[in-house]
């Protein structure tokens, strides 16, 4: 497990500058797997070094794609797959681990086009408007679900809107949510 300042979705990337000695065991081990899969977790409360973090209870699998060598550190790219649910917190040495309930993934409906089509409107005109780590023009995934999360992944929200997305149980609501919570940022960076 990995607990982090930030959500991971599904289908979006995860770069990682991984220096703490307790993660760079996880990715030694990680590397032996042949298909090396870790949970992301959002940290609710506390640092991100060093434990006495308060860590949330749903979270994204994250495949490990690359990993490279860097002076004193390793950068490391995944991709969000599977979202859970921890059901126990093990113990933290020689990283943290948990044991985990996936989550089942959200089907798509071709009723949900037009839903869709406004929810990319909304995030890309309000990214267009403000300064984020997203641009506009970011390209999405030409399937329906990897796209929905990944509109998710770039609307200019904040980390805990964030993780009301990830919690979503139907592609509909995930779309409405982003709308209403891209719709309500809008309003809050204007009145601001």
């Amino acid at each position: 497990m990995f607990p982090l300042g930030s959500v991971l979705f599904p289908y979006t990337p995860l770069p990682l500058r991984v220096f703490e000695p307790r993660y760079l065991t996880m990715i030694g081990h990680l590397l032996d797997e042949d298909d090396p899969e870790f949970g992301v977790v959002l940290i609710e409360r506390g640092h991100e070094v060093g434990g006495g973090d308060r860590r949330s209870r749903a979270g994204t699998m994250a495949r490990l794609l690359t990993v490279s060598a860097g002076a004193e550190v390793l950068h490391a790219v995944a991709v969000g797959t599977g979202r859970f649910t921890v059901d126990r917190w093990m113990d933290d040495a020689p990283f943290p681990r948990a044991e985990v309930t996936p989550l089942p993934e959200l089907t798509w409906n071709d009723a949900l086009a037009p839903l869709r089509t406004e929810a990319e409107a909304i995030v890309r005109r309000v990214l267009a408007r403000t300064e984020t780590g997203w641009d506009a023009d970011t390209e999405l995934s030409d399937d329906p679900v990897a796209a929905a999360w990944q509109l998710a992944a770039i609307a200019p929200l904040g980390e805990y809107d964030r993780y009301t997305l990830l919690q979503s149980t139907t592609i509909g609501a995930l779309l409405g949510q982003v709308i209403d919570l891209t719709l309500g940022a809008e309003q809050l960076w204007s009145a601001g």
